[in-house]
């Protein structure tokens, strides 16, 4: 079978790697990833996988798969002298590398200690009709009856129903930890997971599209569950999952509450910029050499609060590589107000470390709008980063890949506010 133009751009990538050009290859970055990551950067990873694992010794096939808004992800297996890894790629509809990674092969999830896999049983489920129907899994404590139940909503991207990054499954996490103390969780697989390539090629696909009507479809589900008291059918959100948990609300007034862990709230285009600006400031002159890749973005953000902005502006003349009809829907989204308008009892959570959603900049406008109404609690967990790992010192990407878990106090937390609100 003929490669496509995107999986020939892995191959070539690879084949850089080996002949020591990470120039050429930080050529070929989209501006966010210029900024994000600079041929330093790539010699030093490169040079890691070799004292690690040797030398390549085969490059496997590449293998395409459409992605969203126009993207193309592609993976590429590397077998090395004492190991191997896979070399992760996302190419944008202009050409240009809007992600890579080099990931080695994942250790298998291990269950938290707070998870007790006696307390509670599993099925599967499946959410929506043909041709979008997702599948998720509903963990049911056992022999119970009338307990409160939740559904929980991904971060943005193409995540399963764990929120799998690498070794780490953090919304599993939380609903193990969650079911072992008497409460029904249901999780699912994105739309953007289950179905890659027709989602990018549907016209005016939305964050709406992505989340709320699988999101109700679980709700439902819950309700209608012989364990679950109706009444008490919650949504938590993580990242973009609490951004849109609100307007999930609006569109199913019968979710009891919502909890939103680490839920953007500053405008995503504008938020963009600024964690360029911090993960560029990580290395020695990062943000200097990263300017020109730093205007860039900040040209495209600009692009996104313009009133020429329409449905017909290219994707790659935005940030991200997100498509206009995407930006459009962000834009007029206001989720402090429609989480206002809502009056649900709620649970913002935040990890003082975290870089992409911060006390500063997100959390603050979810207490201006919401902190003096009855019924919104807020809790900072200063040691935890986005994905609400403890840690120390500031938040880097590097620290969400060794095997770990959700913060027990966190998941205490949530277990305790959904029981007895």
């Amino acid at each position: 079978m003929r490669a496509t133009t995107a999986e020939k751009a892995g191959i070539e990538v690879v084949e850089l790697l080996r002949a020591n050009g990470f120039e050429r290859v930080h050529e070929m970055f989209a501006a966010h990833l210029q900024a994000l990551v600079s041929a330093e950067n790539l010699h030093d990873a490169w040079e890691s996988v070799h004292q690690r694992h040797g030398r390549v010794t085969e490059v496997g096939e590449a293998v395409g798969e459409a992605g969203s808004s126009g993207t193309t992800a592609v993976r590429i297996p590397v077998h090395l002298e004492r190991g191997e890894l896979m070399v992760e790629l996302v190419v944008d509809d202009a050409g240009r590398l809007a992600g890579l990674q080099l990931t080695p092969p994942a250790k298998p999830w291990q269950a938290p200690a707070y998870a007790d896999e006696t307390e509670f049983e599993e099925q599967d489920v499946t959410l929506g009709t043909d041709p979008f129907a997702v599948h998720g899994t509903l963990s049911a404590p056992r022999q119970s009856t009338g307990c409160p139940a939740v559904v929980l909503l991904a971060g943005g991207g193409p995540f399963d129903r764990d929120e799998t990054f690498g070794s780490n499954k953090p919304l599993k996490d939380i609903a193990w930890g969650l079911a072992s103390r008497g409460i029904a969780v249901l999780r699912f697989d994105k739309v953007t997971h289950s179905y890659r390539d027709v989602a990018a090629h549907m016209d005016g696909f939305t964050m709406t599209d992505e989340y709320v009507p699988h999101a109700v479809a679980a709700v439902g589900t819950l309700r209608a569950h012989p364990a679950v008291d109706a009444e008490r059918v919650f949504v938590l959100g993580h990242s973009m999952g609490g951004k849109v948990a609100p307007r999930v609300a609006a569109a199913e007034p019968t979710v009891a509450g919502l909890i939103l862990m680490a839920g953007d709230a500053e405008p995503m285009h504008r938020a963009a910029v600024r964690v360029t600006r911090y993960l560029a400031s990580l290395s020695p002159d990062g943000e200097a050499a990263a300017q020109s890749a730093i205007e860039t973005l900040i040209r495209q953000a600009g692009l996104v609060d313009a009133p020429e902005l329409s449905p017909a502006t290219p994707a790659p003349e935005l940030p991200l590589g997100l498509s206009a009809a995407y930006w459009l829907d962000l834009r007029d989204y206001d989720p402090v107000a429609t989480a206002a308008a809502v009056g649900k009892p709620m649970l913002i959570l935040q990890g003082g470390r975290d870089y992409q959603v911060t006390v500063d900049d997100d959390l603050a406008r979810w207490r201006a709008g919401l902190d003096s109404r009855p019924g919104v609690s807020i809790r900072v967990y200063d040691a935890d980063n986005h994905l609400f790992f403890p840690g120390t010192g500031p938040s880097t990407p590097a620290e969400y890949a060794p095997p770990q878990h959700v913060d027990p106090q966190v998941v205490t937390d949530i277990a305790t506010w959904l029981t007895t609100t």
